[in-house]
């Protein structure tokens, strides 16, 4: 368990916070690109880290990510207009191009300096992997951008969105990083609870390995005639990356999958769902990812108001059906991301973890907390974070793989483990 104080010091994100700090060390995904498809389109809310921004596609196509605020009397620049390489306040018409320049003041005289004094508060954005990526951190420590293999397969081999979570970052992240309780709470069990009693069929043996760039961590579970071998990777600060197998004969499937659990601000989290094809031949069709959608719990599960948000929520107990979870799912809940978000969130805004009690499966949690709590340390101390070098991950691959019971599966699976794009 944490004490209350290295709880606050984990989940408190803002401003001038450890972990805000820490958080503003790396680039964090800050929305979709689709968000901002367009030159010279809407502009679209953005808040990351407890700050309020705008995100505007400018004239040559590159984003800029700015206050959401005017800096002349504070009016809301999300109704600004996006022309020719800026974004202008509609309430006096002060332009700030992406860099936060002011590059025209309509309302001072003409051979007025003023707006060469005034700047907007703005960030550095890259684009990779279907994200705008922002680095709210000290320029002069600005690292490279990610590396991840998602940012460098083709556009036609991969797919991103994202999934409101109204909860803090940290129990979304643990929650992912949690494999022991996939086969458990994401079972499809036709009213047969007799796994609950086999103990080393459900439950993986953990091990966590430390990396430059957090962990890679293994669940091996032990099957009458094989070894299933899931090998996860957490990149710092807020990032898993997992294989994903095919079907229940254990057939090979050429993808990759993960997340980015991002804070919004304490007590909100946008979770970015991912995945790409592992297999340069193999694209991702259109098929393909409204099916994966769909079992996810989202797609058809969307609100038709916002896509990025689920009719399933906490008002409706996530459409749980108890007649469902007595014959055919342990949860009752539709959509395996739906299951998860509905635990998550009905643990409150943020969870006292001084409460808890942890067993031996939680490995991977504990490690990942410890982690987080030295790297604000780090932060603290001018030294730089684990993850920060986009070199440390650039060449993992996460895998998800059945091999033969006698096999040693570190020497069956070590190509497998390395990417490809």
């Amino acid at each position: 368990m944490l004490t209350p104080e290295q709880n606050a010091r984990l989940t408190q994100v803002g401003p001038g916070t450890p972990m805000g700090n820490l958080m503003r060390r790396y680039w964090l995904p800050a929305l979709l690109s689709e968000e901002v498809s367009e030159p010279d389109g809407a502009p679209g809310r953005v808040r990351l880290l407890g700050e309020d921004l705008v995100a505007f596609r400018d004239s040559s196509g590159t984003v800029g990510l700015v206050s959401a605020y005017c800096p002349h009397r504070r009016a809301p620049m999300f109704f600004g207009r996006n022309e020719e390489c800026g974004l202008r306040c509609v309430y006096h018409g002060w332009k700030f191009d992406r860099s936060g320049t002011c590059v025209d003041m309509p309302s001072e005289p003409p051979d007025s300096l003023f707006k060469d004094k005034v700047r907007i508060e703005a960030y550095p954005t890259w684009e990779g992997g279907g994200c705008v990526w922002a680095y709210m951190g000290d320029p002069a420590l600005q690292p490279a951008p990610p590396a991840y293999e998602l940012v460098r397969a083709p556009e036609t081999h991969r797919f991103s969105t994202k999934t409101f979570e109204d909860c803090n970052y940290l129990q979304a992240l643990e929650g992912g990083l949690d494999s022991s309780h996939a086969t458990i709470m994401h079972r499809k069990n036709k009213g047969d609870l007799s796994f609950l009693t086999d103990y080393k069929r459900t439950i993986p043996g953990i091990d966590v390995s430390i990396t430059d760039y957090g962990y890679c961590y293994t669940g091996v579970r032990q099957l009458p005639e094989h070894q299933w071998v899931r090998l996860y990777h957490y990149v710092m600060p807020v990032t898993q990356i997992r294989g994903h197998i095919a079907t229940s004969e254990f057939k090979d499937n050429p993808l990759i999958k993960g997340h980015f659990w991002v804070p919004i601000d304490d007590t909100h989290t946008w979770t970015y769902n991912w995945f790409y094809s592992a297999d340069p031949a193999i694209p991702v069709t259109p098929e393909f990812v409204a099916e994966s959608e769909e079992s996810s719990g989202r797609g058809a599960w969307s609100d038709p108001r916002d896509r990025y948000r689920l009719t399933a929520n906490r008002e409706n107990d996530y459409l749980l059906d108890r007649a469902v979870q007595k014959t055919q799912s342990f949860t009752g809940i539709p959509g395996v991301n739906t299951q998860d978000l509905a635990i998550q969130e009905s643990m409150g805004p943020l969870v006292d973890r001084s409460l808890e009690h942890l067993g031996t499966t939680d490995r991977a949690i504990i490690m990942m907390r410890q982690l987080l709590l030295e790297a604000v340390a780090v932060a603290e101390s001018g030294g730089t974070p684990r993850g920060i070098d986009a070199a440390s991950y650039h060449n993992v691959r996460a895998l998800d793989h059945v091999v033969p019971k006698e096999a040693v599966w570190q020497d069956e699976l070590r190509e497998a483990r390395l990417a490809k794009f």
